[in-house]
This record gives C-alpha cells, sequence and structure tokens, in this order.
C-alpha cells in the first residue's frame, strides 16, 4: 500500500563531498536518498516524486536555493513539502529571513552536525509518514462512506421495489380470486338454486345431468383453489421436496410462455432444509420471470446439483445476453433482490452475458451457513 512506502529525501547541494557527508548521516533513517547538483535538476526530482523533506544549499550556481525554493512552493504536488536550507558561512544567517519567505521550515548551518542533522530529518520523516498513513485511512473512510450511500440507496429501492411486488401480487390475486371463485362460486348457487326448485317435478335423467353440471362447476372451483395456492406457494415443494416442485415450475413456466424449460437435477442431488428450498425456489421463478419479460429467448436450460457444501443453480438462456452495466445497475431491482436473498445464507450469485448469445446466472448457497433473515 501507498500508506507503507518508502519516504525520500531530496538532498540538493553542489559540492559532491557535502552530498556523501549527508548521504552517510541519512543512511540509518532508512529513507530512499535522492541528490541533485542543481535548482534545476531538482525542480526536475519535485516532478516526478513526492518528498518527505528537501534539504536544500542555499549557494548554488544558476539557480539558488531560495529561487529554488520559490518555484517548488509554485507547484501543486509540492507545495506544502519541508525544505531545510543549508548555509556554509555565517553571514548567510542573514539571508534566515529570506529563506523563510522563500519558504523553508528550518535551517542548518555548515558544517553539518550529525546528530542535528539526522533529528531534524526524522521529524520531518515521521510527519510524512504520519499524513501518508492519515490521508490513506481518510480516503478509505470515503470510499466506504460512498459504498454505504450506494447500499442505503439500494436498499431503499429494494423496498420500494418490494412493497410494489407484494401490492401487485395482491392484485393479481383479489383478481384471481373475484374472477375464478367468485363468478364460479356464484354459478354454483344459482345452479343449486334451480336444482333445488325444480328437483320435484324434473325427472330422473335430468336430476342426474343437473348433478353432474354441479359436480363439474365444484370441480372447477377445486382446481382454481388449487391453482391461486400454488401461485403462492406449490404443494410439492413441502409434500416431495425441492427437485418435484421445480419441475413443476418448469412445466408450468413453459405452458405459460411458450419458452422451452429444459431442467437437469443432478443424481447426486439432496433436499436442503425448508428455509434453502423455499429460498432456491423463489430465486428459481425470479429467474425464469426475468427470462420472460427481458431476455427474448426461446430456450431455458436450468441445472440444480448439490455436494456436502453447497447447493447450485445454473439458469442459462439462449436469449439477448444482459450487459454489464445492467448487473451493477441500480435499477436491476431483480439482481439486487436475488443478492439480498442469497447474501441471508452466506452465499453467491453470478452473472454472465454475451450479446446475442444469451444470459447465464449462477447461484451458489452454502448447505451450512447463516440462518435467512427474511422469506418471501
Amino acid at each position: 500500500m501507498d500508506a507503507f512506502k518508502q519516504a525520500s529525501i531530496l538532498i540538493v547541494d553542489d559540492d559532491p563531498a557535502n552530498v556523501l557527508a549527508m548521504k552517510e548521516v541519512l543512511a540509518t533513517l532508512g529513507s530512499k536518498l535522492v541528490t541533485a547538483t542543481s535548482g534545476e535538476q531538482a525542480l526536475r526530482n519535485v516532478l516526478d516524486e513526492d518528498f518527505a523533506a528537501i534539504l536544500l544549499d542555499v549557494r548554488m550556481p544558476g539557480i539558488d536555493g531560495f529561487t529554488t525554493a520559490k518555484l517548488i512552493r509554485e507547484r501543486k504536488r509540492s507545495r506544502h513539502t519541508p525544505i531545510i536550507f543549508m548555509t556554509a558561512t555565517q553571514e548567510d544567517l542573514v539571508g534566515m529571513f529570506r529563506s523563510y519567505r522563500a519558504g523553508g521550515v528550518d535551517y542548518i548551518v555548515k558544517p553539518i552536525v550529525p546528530e542535528v542533522l539526522r533529528s531534524k530529518v526524522a521529524v520531518f520523516i515521521g510527519l510524512h509518514d504520519m499524513n501518508r498513513m492519515l490521508s490513506a485511512e481518510l480516503a478509505e473512510r470515503a470510499l466506504t462512506e460512498q459504498r454505504l450511500r450506494a447500499s442505503e440507496e439500494k436498499l431503499r429501492a429494494l423496498a420500494a421495489h418490494l412493497q410494489s411486488v407484494r401490492e401487485e401480487e395482491r392484485i393479481r390475486i383479489a383478481r384471481e380470486v373475484h374472477d375464478d371463485l367468485g363468478q364460479g362460486l356464484t354459478g354454483l348457487k344459482f345452479d343449486i338454486a334451480s336444482f333445488a326448485r325444480n328437483y320435484e317435478t324434473d325427472a330422473l335423467a335430468t336430476r342426474a345431468e343437473k348433478a353432474s353440471v354441479l359436480s363439474a362447476s365444484i370441480d372447477r372451483i377445486i382446481n382454481a383453489v388449487r391453482r391461486i395456492s400454488s401461485g403462492l406457494r406449490p404443494e410439492v415443494l413441502d409434500e416431495i421436496g425441492l427437485a418435484a416442485a421445480f419441475e413443476w415450475q418448469a412445466r408450468e413456466f413453459s405452458k405459460r410462455t411458450g419458452i422451452r424449460c429444459q431442467l437437469n437435477i443432478a443424481p447426486q442431488f439432496s433436499e436442503p432444509d425448508k428455509e434453502r428450498a423455499t429460498a432456491l425456489f423463489r430465486i428459481f421463478q425470479e429467474l425464469l420471470t426475468n427470462v420472460a419479460r427481458h431476455a427474448n429467448a426461446t430456450k431455458v436450460t436450468a441445472t440444480l446439483d448439490s455436494n456436502s457444501s453447497a447447493i447450485t443453480l445454473v439458469v442459462t438462456d439462449n436469449g439477448r445476453g444482459i450487459r454489464d452495466e445492467e448487473i451493477e445497475s441500480r435499477r436491476s431491482l431483480g439482481f439486487l433482490g436475488l443478492r439480498e436473498r442469497v447474501l441471508a445464507f452466506g452465499g453467491t450469485v453470478e452473472a454472465t452475458g454475451q450479446e446475442g448469445k444469451g444470459t447465464c446466472i449462477a447461484v451458489t448457497v452454502p448447505v451450512s451457513a447463516r440462518q435467512p433473515v427474511f422469506h418471501a
């Protein structure tokens, strides 16, 4: 990580002997030591690299130390880099005020006292490292907050979506109860009234015919009740297990949409517990619904398998192929709902698509993990 990158020190002096001496003194600090023999070279160095501190000789040929410091301060990358001026003669002490105006934070008189130089530079290295770690922490915190905000937005959208789905489901059930059960029971009521009113006068054959009609009406109502209840929760899921419920759902999907649905259940598939069975069945229903609504597919293949650690469901279609941006979009509430349902068990959902070749959704649910936080 950048927060633990080795700190760099820039030594700017046109005297090779001074440079060598300072490198020997600072070698024990474990920092990267970069040298420059002129102000021009120092300016090129600060363009390419960040430094914990700059040791800058005041008197150099060409651009002197004061001018170099001002130019360093004008550049955004090095604007706050500590500059320690080095002066060689007593008269240069008068220039220390110039050094502060030029952006210096400290000064040292030559000849250099090793302990003084080492301690001063060590302080700036420590500050540099702390600042770098703080910057990394702030960046990580900002990223975490951004992710939390995005997660909150997705959860709010999911909650609204689930509420909308519930309302749509209530409307659908109410319509089916009214249209199928209500009309059927109303017709049955009139048929029974007619049968009772004319019972004494009707011939035996007529009575038998009316009784047969009443029986057929009752059968239709019973079938309607079974169909509505199966839409809410298929009986086979509780009676004979998940595999049979998948087979029933695949047949119903094909009959309702006209899309071929091939279901492959591994011979070694083992029935999961009730919570996982319910979650996987709802996931299968949701995936088939997405195919019917969005995929423009003519065929769906589903594979259900399990081993000692996990249950896997893979659904592929030959439709238009989902795009990556659709998978990650905040509007893809179906996928968000699937992920939330699977995450309750510590599982995963992976989606891939190829344009014009179809989509593949792979769901993995551990056989023993956290208990689900909700069911639908």
